[in-house]
């Protein structure tokens, strides 16, 4: 059992400049952010600092997720920008060293925006997988988190789309990321009567917002339990209850950590002026602001990740180093790649 007080020691800053109570790991664990949507405009004026400070802290490796078509080349720019300031940090200072995390690309059609979905849109993600090939497809799924997305139209369209997009995965052999909300037994209706076989192919439910047997359910279908900053809430009891039953069931092999980013802030990295739950999205507010400006919103970043591990450490009662270890080749196996385990006494961090 790892004791978070004595881990962390440097104060960090808020997205405002602010200071919170956030501290940071003084070694930190090779860690794998699942999922972030760390192209959105929020980051536009400093991501290249808040890749550094993600490197810093243990990420080597981090997802973009797709969620709206017309992102989608925002995906790859970002991807793009960070490889080029890379190199050219390299070629400046140490060409063997590296300072940023990797990148990789999952596209996805999103549930929530499920009305602004098009058939054109499928057909052209179709056609992005088969020229730039992603690591995964997702974010997909279901959510009838509102009462207009419960209607049937709506309800019918999102499970048109889910499916289509899970035929994509098994038909180019990808790992899936599910965004499911309120609409985990009609999720698992579809998967269990779908082709898609996470037990070969992967993938993650990721951000899991459900119960004690929906987690086991899930991981029982083959796939890994996404768990953000959320867990940090001592009140998400129902959420540390499934995490813990999934893991009394089938070992801490069933999880994998996210930020998210910039939503589900832990609590500990939160500010004062925080208004908006952290378990509340602020893309869900307005998908063409963007966490932008979001009233009471405090945005989450790559670096606060080792919350999650730490969080979860404690929950669990397992070291933080093996818990680390684990959940590297979990993110592995979810992704279906073979990514060594850093060697901590040689990496630079």
């Amino acid at each position: 059992m790892t004791d978070i007080s004595s881990s962390f020691t440097a104060q960090s800053q808020s997205s405002n400049g602010s200071q919170s109570h956030a501290v940071y790991p003084t070694t930190p664990y090779p860690l794998i952010d699942t999922h972030t949507h760390f192209d959105a405009p929020v980051f536009d004026h400093d991501r290249r600092q808040q890749a550094k400070r993600a490197y810093a802290q243990g990420i080597r490796h981090l997802m973009l997720v797709g969620y709206l078509h017309r992102h989608f080349d925002r995906l790859y720019a970002t991807q793009q920008e960070l490889a080029q300031i890379e190199s050219a940090d390299a070629s400046e200072k140490n060409p063997s060293s590296d300072t940023y995390p990797q990148t990789h690309i999952a596209l996805g059609l999103h549930p929530f925006y499920i009305e602004q979905h098009t058939d054109a849109d499928l057909s052209s993600m179709a056609q992005i997988i088969r020229q730039q090939r992603p690591i995964a497809i997702g974010e997909i799924g279901l959510d009838t988190y509102t009462d207009a997305m419960k209607q049937p139209a709506a309800l019918e369209k999102q499970q048109r789309f889910f499916a289509a997009q899970l035929d994509m995965a098994v038909t180019h052999q990808l790992p899936v990321m599910l965004h499911i909300r309120k609409a985990h037994a009609e999720a698992l209706a579809l998967l269990k009567a779908h082709d898609y076989d996470a037990h070969k192919l992967g993938g993650i439910a990721h951000s899991f917002s459900g119960g004690v047997q929906e987690a086991k359910a899930f991981v029982k279908l083959g796939f890994k339990l996404g768990v953000t900053g959320q867990v940090t809430n001592p009140n998400a009891k129902k959420l540390r209850l499934a995490i813990q039953a999934a893991v009394d069931s089938y070992g801490i092999e069933c999880l994998v950590i996210e930020t998210d980013c910039p939503d589900m802030t832990p609590i500990m990295c939160q500010t004062s002026g925080m208004t908006q739950p952290a378990n509340q999205s602020a893309l869900g507010q307005n998908a063409d602001n963007e966490w932008q400006g979001a009233d009471g919103h405090n945005r989450n970043v790559p670096a606060n990740l080792p919350w999650v591990l730490t969080t979860l450490s404690e929950l669990l009662d397992v070291e933080c180093a093996v818990l680390a270890r684990q959940l590297w080749q979990n993110s592995c196996d979810a992704l279906q790649v073979s990514w060594a385990y850093p060697d901590l006494e040689q990496q630079s961090f």
